[in-house]
């Protein structure tokens, strides 16, 4: 199990960030436009500094939803192989079944 506080962590992390999506996107679309004069863009640029670090989509890690790992996760899942293995071998998971030869 992973620390809980680091759980909370991403838990808020994928809050901000879905709060902050449209917002950031506009500001992203002002910036890559060249089409505009650089004093706008440049401003935007500072705007968008200015918005909280985690509210990035990119600050979002990806945790198995059963253990909070955040290594080795399968996204169709979202599970971490362990999990996955668990849940596959118990025949929770409908069609996987552990490979034998």
């Amino acid at each position: 199990m992973a620390k809980t506080s680091q759980v909370n962590r991403n838990a808020k992390r994928e809050r901000m960030a879905a709060r902050d999506k449209a917002k950031r996107a506009t500001l992203k679309d002002i910036v890559m436009d060249r089409t505009l004069p650089v004093e706008d863009r440049f401003e935007a640029t500072m705007r968008l500094a200015q918005l909280p670090r985690n509210g990035a989509s990119v600050r979002v890690k990806l945790r198995c939803a059963m253990t909070g790992r955040a290594r080795a996760n399968y996204r169709k899942f979202k599970l971490s192989r362990i999990a996955l293995r668990d849940l596959a071998s118990s025949g929770q998971i409908p069609g996987m079944v552990k490979a034998s030869w």
